[in-house]
């Protein structure tokens, strides 16, 4: 039986039978993508040297983007870099003109997470560590700590907004110094990008600027400087959802958007940007339509392009682009028996067998599909689990033949709620599942 905490068991089993990532656990279920994983990490280490990368993740619903940037997290966070992941929605976007994009930005702070803290609101903990290390350094120089901050924050005072950004971080210090934990949260308000109005900034801080729509990509920037500055290797920012800029209905809102992707695009390929790296995932319609898409853009389009010589079986991970590739049946039974073994104790394990009866059985329903888009495979298998462990009168070869798992977007499921006690999703409620 897999060694797994009961608490962490539960949340993996709540998770995967509701359609979407665990938070914790992905140790314990993770398989295949192995060439994707490693590319990825070597990121991660470009990331920690002082440069910048961006990858769009790209899959269909259910194929595994968002449980693969996740898995990439909790692997940045290992090695020492600070992950601010959010996914888009209609009032988060990364350009906009009415707030969305400051609420997408105060979205990522709110779930800044590092080693320590990786399930968020670790924004504190950072400030609180350099403000830390500039007191003890100060200490040790015989040095004011005001002098200590100001000389190591000095490269990001060049930056476009940097020079507000350092002050909120002196004002932060002097909060600290002073015992005024009303300055101490107005300053972390304002690098969450929660101040609405230059001038509550103004009265609580003394800046003059705050983080709003126009300047979202250039506060990542200052955050990366920053983070490095407090001793992290870097800054990786995760965007999942994107799905949601496609599905603007305003042609002048996506080509905003898209400028804004071209920009960053264009800062990682050419070193302008560094410790610095971001991760956008969305599905095949979101890159390639090439009326709503990303290929609707020339720009964008001839810098995604796929490799022409990257065909019949032969695969280039070093572009900007990262298609999933399918689960092969191996890797999918793997994954079966490592959720077999979370959910089941020893002794009254189901059998190898029942394993390949319920592939077969849904290879003969849908096809091909259930590789390429596995969360409603995953999810009727715990539904099936679930039910033998409730009824311990049941036999597995009674429920399997009644199983059947949708192909797209999980349409077809009215079987397996009569024979797993699953719920069937309404209208488009399957298009939140992320898996």
């Amino acid at each position: 039986m897999v060694n797994i905490k009961p608490r962490e068991r539960d949340a993996i089993v709540q998770a995967l039978r509701a359609g979407v990532v665990p938070k914790q656990g992905l140790r314990h279920i993770q398989v295949g993508r192995a060439m994707e994983i490693e590319q990825l990490v070597k990121d991660i280490d470009h990331i920690a040297d002082g440069g910048a990368t961006i990858r769009f993740i790209i899959g269909e619903y259910g194929s595994g983007k968002t449980f693969f940037m996740n898995l990439i997290r909790l692997v940045a966070l290992e090695k020492g870099l600070v992950a601010m992941f959010a996914d888009l929605a209609p009032d988060r976007r990364i350009h906009a003109s009415g707030g969305q994009a400051r609420s997408l930005y105060a979205e990522m702070a709110r779930n800044m997470a590092t080693r320590t803290k990786a399930d968020g609101g670790a924004l504190s903990s950072v400030v609180e560590r350099f403000v830390s290390q500039a007191h003890h350094d100060a200490e040790k120089g015989d040095l004011a700590t005001g002098a200590v901050i100001h000389e190591r924050l000095s490269h990001i005072q060049e930056l476009t907004g940097g020079f507000d950004f350092a002050t909120v971080i002196k004002r932060y210090w002097e909060g600290h110094e002073a015992g005024d934990e009303e300055l101490q949260t107005s300053a972390l308000r304002w690098l969450r990008g929660e101040f609405s109005t230059r001038t509550d900034a103004r009265k609580a801080l003394g800046v003059r600027t705050i983080v709003d729509d126009a300047t979202v990509y250039d506060h990542l920037k200052l955050m990366s400087s920053f983070v490095k500055a407090a001793g992290y290797k870097g800054l990786l920012v995760g965007l999942d959802e994107m799905v949601n800029l496609y599905k603007l209905s305003s042609a002048q809102a996506r080509n905003a958007n898209y400028e804004q992707i071209l920009r960053i695009l264009n800062d990682v390929l050419q070193g302008s940007a560094g410790h610095l790296g971001f991760l956008m995932g969305g599905t095949p319609e979101f890159l390639m339509n090439t009326r709503r898409g990303l290929y609707s853009y020339e720009a964008l389009q001839t810098r995604l392009a796929a490799n022409s010589f990257a065909r019949d079986g032969l695969v280039d991970l070093s572009g900007p682009v990262i298609r999933l590739a399918n689960l092969t049946p191996e890797d999918l039974f793997i994954l079966l028996s490592n959720i077999r073994a979370i959910m089941q104790s020893s002794g009254n394990d189901l059998p190898d067998e029942a394993l390949e009866a319920f592939m077969s059985h849904c290879a003969e329903r849908i096809g091909e599909a259930y590789f390429r888009t596995p969360r409603n495979t995953i999810t009727a298998f715990v539904n099936l689990l679930a039910v033998l462990e409730q009824n311990p009168d049941v036999k597995w070869t009674d429920l399997v033949s009644d199983v059947d798992v949708g192909a797209d977007g999980g349409e077809d499921m009215s079987d397996v709620d009569e024979s797993v006690g699953g719920v069937q999703p309404e209208g488009d409620e399957m298009a939140s599942f992320r898996l």
